[in-house]
This record gives structure tokens, sequence and C-alpha cells, in this order.
């Protein structure tokens, strides 16, 4: 995002951007990533939202309490049904189940989904050509913003369509320390796991952690405190953790947020340490 974009984030209403966060099957590495970035990024901006996705929270969160708590209590939700990922059906069901406003898409290569064909969607071209991104950021943005205005003038879940009873968010509850301590012991198994099945997947190891940080797989090394790129002008943030055991590092993005990369992740194939 531009400069202008990023100091006026803070004073905008949050819309949670529930959709594929890994790769799938039948589209290129690093699709969604760029779905997000290109597409629904700027809808969401020029509808005059702040746009936050699941992977901007710390890895060191218990990740699934704060997506359910994004789902719910967001100002806006911004649906990317492609490729019917059950994770972004689960997560759009719980938003039903509130009733809150919620603006669904998908792209021109996903089926209808039978439960929800009766509600209003926008299609938007996967192949992202410039031509095509262009229009369907505008009307994504249109779509937001119609959403955002309806209120209760429109119906925004199948809930209400069937004149059941709105879920309630309860009184808020604080964590106790026990609990935070288990939260966080449930975090580390699901990195761990992740890893585990990251190198059942992919025998390639895309670096390996050193004494003094990490040796990329194209031979540069970076360090703890220095930045770390997605390939050439890439920037992805700051390297402030390594971790042998688990073979992942933690890096600081611009924004704060921290996640975790794996040595066998396909998300680690092009790491560098070049700006350019």
């Amino acid at each position: 995002m531009t400069e202008e974009i990023k100091a006026i984030d803070k004073d905008r209403p949050i819309c949670f951007v529930v959709m594929p966060i890994s790769d799938v099957d039948g589209y290129d590495t690093g699709h969604f990533g760029r779905v997000y970035d290109h597409l629904l990024k700027p809808a969401i901006v020029d509808a005059g939202f702040r746009p936050v996705r699941s992977d901007d929270t710390a890895k060191t969160d218990y990740i699934v309490v704060g997506v359910v708590q994004r789902v719910v209590n967001s100002e806006m939700v911004l649906c990317d049904y492609s490729a019917r990922n059950p994770n972004v059906m689960y997560e759009l069901g719980i938003r039903h189940a509130f009733n809150r406003p919620v603006a669904l898409i998908r792209d021109t290569r996903t089926d209808k989904v039978f439960d929800i064909q009766g509600l209003r969607y926008t299609e938007y071209d996967s192949s992202l050509r410039i031509d095509t991104v262009q229009k369907d950021t505008a009307r994504i943005s249109a779509a937001i913003r119609e959403t955002a205005n309806a209120q209760t003038d429109g119906f925004n879940s199948v809930v209400q369509l069937a004149g059941l009873k709105t879920a309630k968010v309860p009184a808020e509850q604080e964590v106790s320390p026990d609990t935070q301590l288990v939260l966080a012991a449930i975090a580390s198994l699901e990195r761990r796991v992740q890893s585990s099945e990251e190198r059942s997947a992919s025998k390639e190891r895309f670096f390996r952690i050193t004494g003094s940080g990490v040796q990329l797989s194209d031979n540069d090394h970076v360090s703890v405190g220095e930045q770390i790129y997605d390939g050439p002008g890439n920037l992805i943030g700051t390297l402030v953790e390594t971790h042998p055991f688990d073979e992942e590092i933690l890096v600081k993005r611009q924004n704060g947020a921290i996640i975790a990369l794996s040595a066998f992740s396909v998300r680690s194939k092009n790491l560098t340490t070049l700006p350019f």
C-alpha cells in the first residue's frame, strides 16, 4: 500500500478478509496473496475501510481465537469463497450466525455453493490481468459500500432469512494467566504440527538456521535484526527470532505483526536479502 494509505489506516473501521491463505491446488503458487494485495486491499481502502487478514495477526497468538474474534467483531467482513475453502465457509457461517454485514465474492473459476447461492455476491476474474483488476476492484469496492450502508434494510445472512434468532456476543471475559499459558502451548503445538506436515509434503529445505542467523537457498545470509524479502523488492519484514528445533523463523512485518516461516514451506522458496 502507499504511504498515504498507511497514514490513514488506523482511523478507519476494520474490514476483515476471509479467504484462502495457503496455496490451493489448481492455482499458481502465491495466487491468493496476489489477489489480496492487488485486488482486495485497494477495493477495501477505496470503500473507506482498513484491510486486515488473519496472517496480519501475530503468530504468537492462538490464531483460531484471533480469527474468530475478528470474524465476529470487525465492522465489515469481505469473504472470498473462491476454491470453496472449508475454513472460509466455516468462518462465513460464524459471521452469518451473528448477522453482521459481510460482502461475498468469488472468482469466475469457482462453482456456486448451494447453501448461499441465494445471497448476492460479486465475481472477479482470476487471471488478475491489469484491465480486469481495475474493473473488479471498483465492483468489489461498491459491493462493500452497499453492504455497509444496507444495515437493517437488507438481509446479511441465511439466519435472518430463515427468521432465526441472531447469536449474541457474551459479555467480555478476562482470560486468566493459566488460560493464556494453555493457549500459548496450543499455538506452539500448532506450529510444530504445521512444520511436520510441511516436512512430509516437501523434502526440500529452503533455508538453514545457523548460529548467527539464516542461510537462504540462494546462499545469502540474513542475521537477526536484518530485513528479509520474498523475492527482490518485496519486503516481508525484519528477522526477529530463529527456532532451530522447529526449523522455522519469525519475521516482524512493517505493521508490527509476527509471522512464522518454515524451512520446508513454499513461502520460503524465494526468500532473499536483495531489496531490488
